[in-house]
């Protein structure tokens, strides 16, 4: 005795969607699964996930009143699709395509910051050229410059900038805001300074490659 699943057509198209979704979902998943293990070439992936992902939207705007909840059908079907409602629900775009924006992001990143350490340097050396040598002037130049190289990861941590900034940042809180760097000092300051900006200038080109 054959059972049927609906009572009229309505119900049949429902059906048919919601075994087109476990489909899409299962797909997606064996997708994910296949290149995470370099089973298909980064451009078949994203080529065979975008078309999974336009299906997929278009399937669930369609099903948004019977299925309101992507994950409670995946939990309700018991799919243990992981990867899948990842790329389908959260991310909504190929890991080809996110590897790629966050890479242009560290990119963009690291030339602002770059940016930035370059122009506390020349900050800080120019303070010290106008005899600005205050406790209070120039601890927050050098503690502006410390914390910027600390921002740009392809610095190592016993960089000469950021060690030379720590020393000086240590001497000076130390001292009171209104004290001033000797003639001395100031001139060491401003060798180290320079020191540590050819430095950064020189790690530059090898930390991009």
């Amino acid at each position: 005795m054959e059972v049927k699943l609906w009572n009229d057509k309505r119900e049949r198209e429902m059906y048919d969607n919601f075994a087109e979704l476990f489909a899409i979902i299962k797909a997606t998943e064996k997708l994910e699964k296949a290149y995470v293990r370099d089973i298909i070439s980064p451009a078949e992936y994203e080529t065979e996930c975008q078309k999974l992902i336009a299906h997929f939207k278009t399937l669930s705007s369609t099903l948004k009143d019977t299925v309101p909840s992507i994950e409670r059908f995946h939990d309700t079907y018991k799919m243990d699709c992981p990867a899948a409602l990842n790329r389908l629900v959260t991310s909504g775009v190929p890991a080809t395509v996110e590897h790629r924006a966050a890479a242009a992001m560290s990119a963009t990143t690291s030339a602002a910051v770059v940016a930035e350490c370059v122009q506390n340097f020349i900050t800080a050396m120019d303070s010290l050229k106008l005899n600005m040598v205050a406790v209070d002037q120039v601890h927050p130049l050098l503690s502006d410059l410390s914390s910027s190289l600390n921002k740009l990861s392809i610095l190592p941590a016993d960089f000469e900038g950021k060690t030379k900034m720590r020393e000086w940042l240590s001497r000076l809180s130390k001292m009171g805001a209104a004290d001033e760097l000797t003639e001395q000092q100031a001139r060491q300051l401003h060798f180290d300074l320079e020191s540590s900006y050819n430095s950064f200038m020189a790690a530059l080109p090898t930390a991009g490659t």
